[in-house]
């Protein structure tokens, strides 16, 4: 099993104290206002960074790390700033105004309004994400448009009437869009804001010359995504118990298909395969900090038997139960009696 993706973020995080979402503006001059503007406001019981740089006048933009559930934000509700995020691990979607939820999994990209993610909360399915945030006040990119932007007939006007006007974009992964934001998270500092300036003006001419029928992420009412958490959680917190779709789907009073269709949506994963890795995980986590027996923790973990969680866990971490208890330094209480 490779390194965990949440493991890498809490390292990146370990110095910030849970609770806390710091908040660092690099200004190269300008007035900074366009993403931390005076009204901006962001409440976690997690924690993460947002490191913001201004590329452009009214161009900012923001390497963000989270770890956490989510991240309550409140900000100006502007119809002429234009967010762009692109998710580049883990999981992270909005319940948007109008009732609209997005979720975005690694590579994809929304473009929506300030106004449409105003007084909101960003999730974190996974528990933890890291990306990139870009803020366009497309007032100051009519008034003050660089050359390149010019020359490639991108327009303000144009932009806001696309993404700005209606219900979120929301995009998904592609090779072009790997191309434009993969090479910011390993650029030296050095040529950071270099970079951050090349990089935006690639994106904003990329979505300037989308096109109306470009395929979109699926997007869902903010309800149904909420109902599916509620399952997640309850599938989650009751591991020892194995729940059918259709149970599912009738004590919720929501279709199968429909069941299905969003919590894979939501959380990356179809159902089975998601709570299979959860359990091992879990199953990891009994096996490092606690002494039960093998056959102990298969219960807990919702495996009638030993064989069947032995070869669950198998599949997913390369190597037996004993083997990782093994590795761990903790000597496997089956080897003892119990009755010393």
């Amino acid at each position: 099993m490779k390194k965990e993706e949440s493991k890498v973020i809490a390292q990146k995080l370990q110095k910030i104290p849970n609770g806390t979402l710091a908040l660092k503006h690099c200004r190269a001059g300008g007035t900074g206002t366009t993403l931390f503007g005076e009204q901006f406001r962001a409440v976690t019981a997690g924690k993460g960074c947002m490191e913001a740089y201004e590329t452009f006048p009214g161009i900012e933009v923001s390497f963000n790390v989270f770890l956490a559930s989510e991240v309550k934000f409140r900000h100006d509700a502007s119809d002429s700033v234009l967010e762009i995020y692109y998710c580049r691990s883990g999981r992270v979607g909005w319940n948007m105004h109008g009732g609209t939820a997005v979720y975005l999994g690694t590579g994809d990209v929304t473009a929506h309004s300030m106004a449409c993610c105003a007084d909101s909360a960003m999730m974190f399915p996974l528990g933890y994400s890291e990306g990139i945030s870009i803020s366009v006040d497309l007032k100051q990119l009519s008034s003050i448009c660089p050359e390149v932007l010019k020359n490639a007939d991108v327009e303000a006007d144009q932009l806001q009437n696309r993404f700005c006007s209606g219900k979120p974009s929301a995009i998904p992964s592609c090779s072009d869009l790997e191309h434009i934001f993969a090479p910011l998270f390993s650029a030296p500092v050095s040529v950071r804001i270099s970079l951050l300036k090349l990089k935006v003006l690639e994106i904003l001419i990329y979505l300037s010359n989308m096109k109306s029928e470009h395929k979109e992420l699926t997007q869902y009412f903010s309800q149904q995504t909420e109902l599916i958490k509620e399952i997640h959680q309850q599938l989650t917190e009751h591991l020892e118990q194995r729940f059918t779709i259709a149970e599912l789907s009738k004590q919720y009073l929501i279709n199968t298909s429909t069941l299905k269709e969003i919590f894979k949506a939501v959380y990356g994963q179809p159902i089975a395969t998601y709570m299979k890795e959860f359990r091992v995980r879990q199953a990891m986590k009994l096996l490092r900090e606690t002494n039960d027996t093998i056959a102990d923790i298969a219960s807990q973990v919702g495996y009638q038997t030993q064989g069947k969680f032995s070869s669950a866990f198998q599949s997913i971490v390369k190597m037996s139960p004993r083997e990782y208890r093994k590795i761990q330094g903790i000597a496997p209480l089956d080897s003892f009696s119990k009755t010393l």
